[in-house]
């Protein structure tokens, strides 16, 4: 997870760093654009309600033409992040405007640190979400699905010290309970929110607040109550899966705003 991202102050030049258009090399040029912006929009750079610096100084700083910058503004327009005015300029728009469910918009908040609220505010949505999820994955789970989940707890188990892929299988348990539902409006929320899950999966697996050992017994306890079709009882444990996997990120956070702070100490 990157540091905070470098500030953008109206009337000022800005010096892009060149490793933020290429790390997405693979995407087109104004893809690359508005993923720069957008991560240092998140962060708070400009705030909500200021101006970004204008097209001439941000085709300077980020060595891109105007045909390119504008059509990234279109981008960041889309997921309503800014908005542009006559004789006022780009603003960036309210928080609460924003399209929080969009994969990119996700992914910026958490390449730029993300705040309590935004952890908290990512969990609340689970909450409401997932332990429903599993009680309605016991009432309706099929062969087919209960085998999917059985088999990315399977690579948890395997995975576990750290040495494959734990993060992936941990998804995949999760996408396979909201695909056991048999509704497909369910089955899409894990797609959507993917980028968070994954960020936050990595960051509660590397806490070490719980255990391994404890996260697994309650994914198994997940996987027994749907394959029991004990629909109360799955709602229970992912509940309480979440509030443990929340604990665990919050935790990997603190470390980390640590670390940082005794890395810019010692600076």
């Amino acid at each position: 997870m990157s540091g905070v991202p470098t500030p953008l102050r109206p009337g000022r030049g800005v010096r892009a760093a060149p490793a933020k258009l290429g790390e997405a090399a693979g995407r087109n040029l104004h893809e690359r654009i508005a993923n720069t912006l957008g991560e240092r929009i998140v962060g708070g750079a400009p705030p909500p309600g200021r101006s970004l610096p204008t097209e001439i100084e941000l085709c300077a700083s980020l060595s891109v033409s105007r045909s390119a910058l504008r059509e990234a503004f279109k981008l960041l327009a889309a997921k309503r992040l800014i908005v542009s005015r006559q004789k006022v300029g780009t603003l960036v728009r309210p928080r609460a405007d924003w399209n929080m469910l969009d994969p990119e918009v996700l992914a910026w908040h958490l390449r730029a640190n993300p705040t309590d609220g935004f952890v908290t505010g990512l969990f609340e949505v689970r909450k409401i979400v997932e332990p429903s999820a599993a009680a309605l994955a016991a009432e309706r789970r099929t062969p087919e699905a209960m085998a999917r989940i059985d088999a990315a707890l399977a690579d948890m188990y395997r995975f576990q010290d750290g040495s494959g892929r734990l993060t992936e299988a941990d998804l995949r348990f999760h996408q396979s309970i909201l695909d056991a539902t048999g509704n497909h409006f369910l089955a899409s929320f894990g797609a959507v929110i993917e980028s968070s899950l994954v960020a936050s999966f990595q960051l509660s697996w590397d806490s070490g607040h719980h255990t391994p050992e404890y996260s697994l017994r309650q994914h198994q306890g997940v996987t027994e109550a749907i394959r029991e079709q004990r629909g109360a009882d799955a709602y229970a444990v992912m509940t309480q899966l979440l509030r443990s996997a929340s604990e665990d990120v919050r935790e990997s956070l603190i470390r980390r705003q640590r670390a940082g702070l005794g890395a810019e100490g010692a600076a």
